[in-house]
Formats: structure tokens, sequence, C-alpha cells
């Protein structure tokens, strides 16, 4: 097995130096940066299988970097922090943007040697786990009606070049919806980009999506970087304004530069986008999440709604199999199986979380282990232990044991509750979701007792 790649990113000759010969005494293939351009260009000859990457520098800053790598690369390798001077708010601000750890200077031998095992090792599943996608090019799972349908329409919109919208709920699927139209398409062979909208900044967002030219070579940003293959920009309610402005752009016109060139460059990527569930009734309003309308105009020939869980709820067995099978492989974890008792309850959660809830749901059963068979009593205490301290569940077991005044009231907290909480406490949004007039709205929450001042505060943080 050849050695693991590391490259060193640092603009201190002499920390360049010894790590470099610390890492190589233990076997690794090291290489050296001395700033952002240099790293840059050691990353577009050879992609590292691991990254440590100082975060004060004199040209780019390391957080800077990270940003740029976080939004725009698809095959993304581990990357640990280094500073003699960090803060905390920079420590979070890396691990937001997907830095696997973070290292003090001076540096500890010990503890660089054992984050450099767990990063490679970390990166290694990243790996594995990416070619079980790309070799799964299967279509999505479920033999539901609903599931029918979508493949049967995403199949065929594969084939083409307009943009795309999907959208949907949160842990939806969204994003593996747009990887299956990419394994379906003409593309598959090409590059699969994904461009976090929540990452971009309006400080660099013109080098993220357009790349910058210089005497080095330069870089190339999103756009670039999916070629003829594809380039999917996660939350489009999440891009900047004037983002999203570059964007209409490049759609309108078919082409792009660098920055700091000349050349017209033509868009050879098709662009695919998820946004959030009722997206298109917010074009052009000041809403938090909404965007251009001129913009959304761009894919109004592809829009398609990706389906909450519980419209095909008859597929969560075959679900929860899918899943089992599937971190046993990526992440070695022992099999175990759901009880027949314990599927028909899952099969009647209403699962807000949406595919991304039952995976997690899966992983932390497999993770916490016990016998082969996932009895119904571990999935009550799973259930319980998820919706704990977050409001009440939409739908609960002993609903039909109310009376119907009380029941109907007991679901119009939890749904106004639930409402409330995607609109992030802010009620003009929340009428116009659910579609009542403002003052019967505070009404009817000051009669079910929800705080919705307190719903505002908690969001505001």
């Amino acid at each position: 097995m050849s050695a693991a790649r590391i490259l060193v990113v640092d603009d201190e000759a002499d920390i360049r130096g010894l790590v470099k010969e610390i890492l190589s005494d233990e076997g690794y293939d090291v290489d050296v940066a001395a700033n952002a351009a240099e790293a840059r260009q050691a990353r577009a000859r050879q992609e590292p299988d691991l990254v440590l990457l100082d975060i004060w520098m004199p040209d780019v800053d390391g957080i800077t970097l990270l940003r740029e790598w976080s939004t725009s690369a698809f095959d993304v390798c581990p990357v640990v922090m280094m500073s003699g001077h960090g803060t905390v708010e920079t420590a979070v601000e890396a691990t937001r943007l997907g830095a696997f750890d973070y290292v003090e200077k001076p540096l500890s031998l010990a503890k660089l040697l054992r984050t450099v095992e767990r990063a490679l090792e970390a990166g290694r599943k990243r790996r594995v786990a990416g070619r079980l996608r790309a070799n799964a090019g299967a279509a999505p799972v479920g033999k539901s009606r609903v599931i029918q349908q979508l493949r049967t329409q995403l199949t065929k919109i594969a084939g083409g070049d307009a943009p795309l919208l999907l959208t949907g709920e949160v842990g939806a699927g969204r994003s593996a919806f747009a990887r299956y139209v990419h394994e379906q398409s003409p593309r598959a062979a090409r590059p699969f980009v994904t461009l976090t909208a929540s990452a971009l900044r309006d400080s660099d967002f013109e080098t993220v999506l357009f790349g910058r030219a210089d005497a080095n070579g330069g870089s190339p940003g999103v756009f670039e970087q999916a070629a003829d293959g594809t380039l999917f920009v996660s939350e489009l309610g999440d891009l900047p304004a004037a983002a999203q402005r570059a964007l209409l752009g490049v759609l309108e016109t078919g082409s792009f530069s660098r920055l700091g060139e000349m050349r017209v460059r033509p868009l050879a990527a098709r662009i695919v986008a998820s946004g959030a569930a009722g997206l298109e009734g917010t074009a052009g309003s000041d809403l938090p999440g909404a965007v251009r309308r001129d913009l959304l105009t761009q894919f109004a020939t592809f829009v398609v709604r990706i389906p909450p869980l519980r419209e095909y709820a008859e597929d969560v067995p075959e679900l929860l199999r899918h899943y089992i099978d599937r971190l046993v492989d990526m992440e070695g974890l022992r099999f175990r199986r759901f009880a027949v008792a314990a599927q028909n309850r899952l099969r009647n959660y209403p699962w807000p979380g949406n595919v991304q809830e039952l995976r997690t749901l899966v992983q932390r059963l497999l993770v916490q282990g016990g016998s082969e068979e996932i009895a119904l009593e571990e999935v009550e205490r799973e259930l319980a232990a998820a919706t704990s301290g977050v409001g009440e569940t939409l739908v609960k077991q002993d609903l039909l044991a109310l009376g119907l005044r009380e029941a109907r009231e007991h679901f119009e907290r939890a749904y106004l509750q639930q409402q409330l909480s995607l609109c992030h406490g802010k009620v003009g949004q929340l009428a116009k979701r659910v579609g009542m007039e403002r003052t019967h709205l505070y009404r009817k929450l000051r009669a079910l007792g929800v705080d919705f001042r307190a719903a505002a505060d908690d969001t505001d943080g």
C-alpha cells in the first residue's frame, strides 16, 4: 500500500521543515506549501490524503482557504488547522467549515501524530463511502408508487441540460436525488461538484464561483471545476444576494470569466439546485431564504418536488434494511435487524426529519449495539430521546385515546409549534405558510399556549 500523502501549508519555513521531517520519519509522503497560492497548485497536481493548514498566513489566511475548499471541492480531503494564537471563534468557524480538528502551536509531537492518524482514518472511511455511493448508481430506494413515479420523472429529466430545481423539506434527500440525476445523465463520468450556499460570504463568493487568475496560473472556481459535469447548489435560498445576481448572470449569458482575466469561458456544467419546500412562493420577497424572481425563472423548466418520507411510509422497512447494509459496509458496524413490531412502529412514525432522521436512527442503534434483533422497546426509547426537549411530536401514539376537542387542540398546538420552528420564530412568515390572517393567528397561538416570542428569541441566536 502506498504511503498517505500529506500537504503541510505554513508560512514559517522552520515549522514546515520540522513537520515534514517528523511525518516523513513516520513513513508519510509529505509535500509543503508556503502560502495559499502554492497550496492550490499542490492540490491541483495531486489531491492529498490530508492537509495541515496554518490559520495565520500573509496572503490568504487559512480560514478563507478552508472556506474556498469547503464550498468548491467535490472530493474534499480532511483538513487539520494549526495556529499559535487561535481563538475559540476561529476554532468554531474552522469546525463549521468542515475542518477535522484544530491543533495549537507549539506542536505536541504525540498529539500531532494522533490527530494525523485519526484524520487519515476518517478520510479513508469517507472515500469508501464515496465509492459505495458512486457504485450505487442505483435508483432511489423504494417500491411505492410515489418513488416509482419520482424515479421515472428524474430519469427523463437527466438527459437534459436545462437547470433543475429540487424542492422539499430538510432531510428529504434532495442532494441524493441530485446525484442520482447526475449518474443517470450523459455527464455521469464527469465531475459532480457541490456548492454549499450557506458557506459563501460577500467577501469571497466571486473567487469561489469564478476562480482567480494570477501569475502562478490562478485557481478555478466551481463553474470551471464542474467542467461538463454537474454543479449542485445546495440550498439556493441561502445564497447571498450578490451571489444570486452572479449566478443569474452566468445562467443568462452561459459564460463566465475568472477574476483578473479578460477571457470568457463557456458554462459547460449543468446547474442543479435544491431549495426549501414552498421556495417558489417566496420569490422576490424579503423573507429569509427568498430567491430573486428572475433567478427562479431560470429554473422554471424543471422543478421537481422531493416528497417527505411520510408520503411513502410503506417504503420504511426497505429503507431500514438499506441503511443497515450501507452502514455495516461503510463503518464496519455489527449487523442488526429490526423486529416486525419495530418496523410497523416506524412505518407509523411521522418522520419530521425525513430520510436523514431515519438514517441517523439506524446508525445510532447499530453503534449502541445489542442483540441482533432491534425490538420495539428499543425503538420507543430512541424515539422518546430524539423528541425530548424539542417540543411535541406532530403525531403521538395516544392521540386516538383523546376526545375530539382535546385531540384537535393537541394536533393544532404541535402543528403550529413545528411550523413556527421552520419559520425561525417569525409569525409573519408563519401566517403565509399556514394560510391564516396574522391577527387570527396571534389569537390562535395565545389560545393554544404557544410562546411565539420565545421561539423568535431562540432562533435569533
